[in-house]
């Protein structure tokens, strides 16, 4: 839904945005590009006023990237974006231009035959007689042939009083009546336009064009003077801009100084660097079959270049390879030739039977994907081309360690890391991106439900403050016990037969695992199963008819592996059939042909003892390209100085203080600060086995030792027993129906009651149900041991769905938060939340949360996207619809901190952006950031808050521990030296209390800030922000605003019906990015449950 542009008007504020009068909408409408006014009802510059005119034209700029010449009254309004090199904007056509170069220096350019007024002319002297030739241009749909034209510049110094002499025309045809002469372009005298038609270029100098229509006969022009002998035409770019300059990321100002000094251990291992004047020489690795077939398996790839590396050691100098498994490899010192050809053949080269004996059954063959099968070869002939690409020099990394980052530091880390990548494989190692796992029997830990647990570590080198340090730290990963696909089901589901097992579940589970069929002893990938079931499977057999000639024959999947290929099939005819084709080509197998293979998926104080068990049986000292660089590893910890931070105080109801005491309280004998009133409910229970009539009092009497008012529901709604193996959308609806029939009116309230704990099929589409087609907030909960925590917890995320408050931060009430409580300041939190490593077709879901009714920082409201997928740049901040209108997702959120704040704007913004890389970090700073100062600009121009941007990561390594102790770091401990980059400005942060195994602290970077916040006010302000959390009654990880963003995202993706994504997503609008596909829209909230991120959850 289009939102108008502006913030609502009042007597406080005013119009936040003046929009002119009604000849400054005209004029917009008639300038926006695109379109073709040929009413002849120009635009009177001088009427409209210049800084009507000024306000126009940045709208224009802003939105499409170029400014269009005005018009003068009375004439057509006609678009024509001359200033933007090589693209001319004309009746929605573009011609591509030339540039003429006169031996190396730029006289000037030309759009097709109109000429080119702007910054890119030369300052300097007069140019005289410079010549536009004739081109080819489109206009009014017709095709044309340009004449030349002359121009002269008359003035002594560009930009002071420009004045240019041009006579041109660029005709349609006589027909049309369309003959433009650009005549004249006046300059500026005394700061006053000379003339009609005034223009601004992008840097806010006044030009002006006037412009006229033929009427009649098109005008002979004389013929154009001479090119110049040395003159050479080059093309220009289309997409030419005038670029604003790029942000950098901020350099650290200073450390804190405020908290309880603690020493720490981290498991960063430091490095010393010897070689700095080497060079890493990089070649691009092509690997193709005998027959020219490109080799797509990675495994295969190490194999062909180790057997290279043994024999053509002589040719390769005896160089060492450090290889990344795909496209790279790098050598310490060049290879004797630039460009390398070689024949490698592999013996007993085995990884599964080829389908040579047979393929199997449906619209693709297996045995021509090639990218999903594994061939198998007993002697096998590679072609192996290494063409050098580049050369990386040692130093970056010393630079980097001062602080002096270079393009190639990053590249050069990039490659010691596939150096130590490529030794642990030597070994044996199992990798999974950056892990290693040892195939020891002691690393396996059978978790059940067909599931095992393996154990290994993740190793990268880090530039920190203290040098270059390796990164070391414990990872796990679940692989799938090898074996019939049957029995993991059995086991997963833990169900003694076949025909107990759920098959809507079973899909999820095999989803992206890999099995091997029987007897071709082929490797596949899961897609998914059938439909049907294999009896009833069908697809069309290929096959020649009596004449010889090609037929397709229907059969079913079972008949075609019992009949034509002689296979017994003892089970597998009333079960769906394994897909693993594509969406639209499936190629089915039965279930019990199929196995599964190895490798399908994905206290302190021991983790400290496997680390350093890690680093001397890794041996690194042994590996020559190591040794080479003159790198070494030291096997000691890393020590670091910390700080506690103090727990912030908290206030519940009636005034009385909350205690946080190893980053927890409670709120036993404690009223909420701000509680809600539960009326009009019900309860509905899909099929779980409690006793609702006690959770329902307890409910009721918790809730009034809280200070929540609890009405008497209007009835509890038990699920039919023939419904409970329907399909969840069918419960769901069936739910709904019995509701309405025995419930006097539409609940403001309910509570679901379901069976399963997590991954319940009910919730997607009970949630999408209740919240987006009634608007009725509701509450799941799956209870298996009802105490007073469990009620507690339960009621304090209701209070806040219904618009209570649990607790406030003493400082909010203050209040007195350093920077922020004394200027209207609005937080937000940004997070895109994406589908599963396989599921490609799945939209990505683009969260944002801002904080509301300032000067509190504990309440906060959500927006919500869907984009393309697995994009995590947010394509949706800023949406212009037009000119007046803003459909993005910043634009709503600073609107209802605008109505919810007593109609103030915020004159700062915090930003919190989680789920994004260091290599992402400029095009947060850049993209993402650009749009939110758009949105706010979009609202009112003559706005400009100030901003601060910081992304937060979990997804990293870096722990720390107490020395001699067993326990974990105490919450509120902040690091921000010795570990931390060299130069950038980040601290790490452990707010919460790890409970379980080791704590894992939060990496803070700061990109921007123009607000001024110190080292110790901006560490205390993430420290207050996680204690927050209404959902909650202990500090949390990450700031709450990320939280809610992570919340949002995750929970309004559970609206999508992901198994029919596939099908709908080609044929349904939505948020795209550039030349991407449609992407399923997802359905808005009902206005009743829009105001608050926590009716979502």
């Amino acid at each position: 839904m289009a939102h108008g542009r502006g913030f609502p008007r009042s007597r406080a504020c005013g119009a936040a945005f003046s929009g002119g009068g009604s000849e400054e909408k005209r004029a917009e409408r008639a300038w926006m590009p695109g379109e073709f006014n040929g009413s002849g009802d120009g635009v009177n510059i001088r009427r409209l006023g210049l800084p009507a005119w000024r306000r126009l034209s940045r709208r224009i700029v802003r939105s499409f990237g170029f400014l269009a010449p005005s018009p003068s009254v009375g004439l057509n309004a006609v678009r024509s974006g001359g200033w933007v090199g090589g693209l001319h904007r004309s009746i929605r056509r573009k011609c591509r231009c030339h540039v003429y170069r006169e031996r190396g220096t730029t006289l000037g350019e030309t759009n097709c035959c109109h000429l080119q007024v702007g910054p890119d002319l030369p300052p300097g002297p007069t140019v005289s007689e410079y010549v536009s030739p004739p081109g080819y241009h489109r206009q009014a749909g017709k095709k044309a042939d340009c004449s030349a034209s002359t121009a002269t510049q008359v003035d002594d110094t560009w930009g002071q009083k420009p004045s240019w002499s041009t006579r041109q025309r660029c005709p349609s045809s006589k027909a049309d009546g369309f003959g433009w002469v650009v005549e004249e372009n006046t300059g500026v005298e005394g700061g006053e336009p000379r003339g009609i038609g005034q223009r601004f270029d992008s840097f806010g100098e006044l030009r002006s064009v006037h412009m006229e229509s033929n009427s009649g006969e098109i005008e002979e022009l004389p013929p154009p003077p001479p090119l110049p002998p040395n003159a050479e035409p080059i093309k220009t770019d289309d997409t030419k801009k005038l670029s604003k300059p790029k942000r950098a990321l901020m350099a650290r100002s200073g450390c804190g100084k405020k908290g309880q000094p603690i020493q720490l251990l981290t498991n960063h291992f430091k490095v010393s660097l010897k070689a700095a004047d080497e060079f890493f020489h990089h070649y691009y690795v092509n690997l193709k079959y005998e027959d020219d077939r490109p080799v797509d398996g990675k495994g295969i790839g190490r194999k062909v270049l180790d057997k290279l590396q043994q024999t053509y050691a002589s040719e390769l100098a005896n160089k060492d390879f450090a290889y990344d498994g795909e496209k790279s490899l790098f050598t310490i010192g060049a290879l004797p030739q630039v460009n390398n050809e070689f024949t490698v053949v592999l013996e007993d080269f085995n990884t599964g039977k080829s389908s040579a004996n047979g393929g199997s059954p449906g619209n693709d063959s297996p045995g021509n994907d090639r990218k999903r099968v594994r061939r198998s070869y007993q002697t096998k002939t590679f072609k192996v081309e290494l063409n050098f690409a580049a050369k990386i020099p040692m130093s970056a990394i010393a630079q980097a360690l001062r602080g002096q980052e270079s393009e190639n530091t990053q590249e050069a880390i990039r490659v010691i890391d596939i150096i130590l990548r490529q030794h642990s494989a030597k070994q044996g190692c199992l990798l999974v991106r950056q892990s290693f796992f040892h195939n020891n029997p002691s690393n396996f830990v059978d978790l059940g439900g067909g599931v095992m647990g393996c154990r290994g570590f993740h190793s990268s080198f880090r530039a920190t403050q203290s040098g270059l340090s390796l990164n070391i730290d414990v990872s796990t990963t679940m692989i799938v016990k090898p074996g019939p696909v049957v029995d993991f089901l059995l086991a997963n589901q833990k169900v003694d037969h076949p025909n107990k097992i759920d098959w809507a579940k079973a899909k999820r589970a095999l989803k992206n695992l890999r099995i091997k069929t029987s007897p071709a002893n082929t490797e596949y990938k899961i897609v998914g199963l059938s439909e049907r079931n294999c009896y009833e499977q069908m697809f069309t057999l290929k096959q020649r008819n009596g004449d010889g000639e090609p037929e397709g024959v229907e059969v079913s999947v079972y008949e075609y592996f019992v009949k034509n290929r002689g296979i017994e099939l003892r089970y597998s005819g009333d079960f769906p059939c394994i897909n693993v084709g594509k969406p639209k080509r499936p190629t089915y197998f039965p279930i019990e042909r199929s196995s599964l293979v190895e490798k399908s998926r994905q206290k302190p104080e021991e983790r400290m003892s496997v680390l350093s068990d890690v680093l001397k049986r890794s041996n690194y000292d042994s590996e020559p390209m190591l040794n080479s660089c003159g790198i070494s590893i030291a096997r000691g910890f890393t020590q670091v100085a910390g700080r506690v931070l103090q727990a912030p105080k908290l206030k519940a109801g009636n005034g009385e203080d909350l205690f946080a005491r190893n980053g927890r309280w409670n709120f036993n004998n404690k009223r909420l600060i701000k509680a809600s009133s539960i009326e009009k409910w019900a309860v509905v229970n899909f099929s779980a086995r409690c006793n609702i009539r006690d959770l329902v009092r307890d409910i009721i009497k918790c809730g009034g030792m809280k200070g929540i008012k609890v009405e008497d529901p209007f009835d509890v709604i038990e699920e039919d027993p023939s419904m409970r193996r329907a399909p969840a959308a069918r419960r769901v609806d069936g739910m709904i129906d019995k509701m309405q029939k025995k419930l006097p009116g539409q609940p403001k309230f309910l509570l679901c009651v379901l069976a399963e704990r997590k991954n319940s099929d009910i919730y997607g589409p009970w949630k999408r149900k209740c919240l987006a087609e009634f608007g009725i907030i509701t509450q799941c909960v799956a209870p298996t041991r009802v105490n007073d925590q469990y009620i507690t917890n339960v009621l304090l995320k209701i209070n806040a769905k219904l618009g209570g408050l649990n607790s406030l931060l003493q400082i909010e009430t203050s209040p007195s938060i350093p920077l922020v409580s004394k200027v209207p300041t609005i937080i937000l939190g940004m997070d895109v939340s994406h589908g599963s490593p396989g599921q490609s077709d799945i939209p990505s879901i683009a969260a944002v949360v801002s904080s509301r009714e300032w000067p509190l920082v504990s309440k906060y409201r959500a927006s919500v996207r869907s984009q393309s997928p697995k994009l995590e740049m947010i394509d949706g901040l800023f949406k212009p619809q037009g000119a007046q209108e803003d459909d993005g997702l910043i634009r709503e959120l600073l609107v209802d901190f605008y109505t919810s704040t007593g109609k103030r704007k915020p004159d700062q913004v915090i930003i919190f952006r989680d789920g994004v890389s260091e290599s992402q970090f400029t095009q947060v700073l850049n993209i993402e950031l650009d749009q939110i100062i758009e949105a706010c600009k979009f609202l009112d121009e003559n706005w400009s808050p100030k901003f601060t941007l910081i992304v937060a990561q979990k997804n990293h390594h870096t722990k720390f521990f107490v020395p001699g102790s067993q326990n974990n770091v105490p919450p509120g401990t902040v690091v921000d030296n010795a570990v931390c980059h060299p130069r950038n400005n980040d601290f790490y942060m452990c707010a919460h209390a790890g409970m379980i195994g080791t704590t894992r602290p939060t990496h803070y970077h700061i990109l921007h800030d123009e607000i001024g916040f110190s080292a110790d006010d901006l560490q205390e302000l993430v420290h207050s922000l996680s204690y927050v959390y209404q959902r909650s009654t202990t500090a949390i990880s990450v700031v709450a605003p990320i939280c809610y963003a992570h919340l949002a995202a995750a929970q309004v993706s559970q609206f999508i019906k992901f198994d029919e994504m596939s099908e709908t997503s080609s044929s349904h609008g939505g948020h795209t990015s550039a030349g991407s596909a449609p992407v399923l829209e997802l359905p808005r909230l009902h206005n009743k449950v829009r105001s608050s991120i926590y009716k979502l959850s």
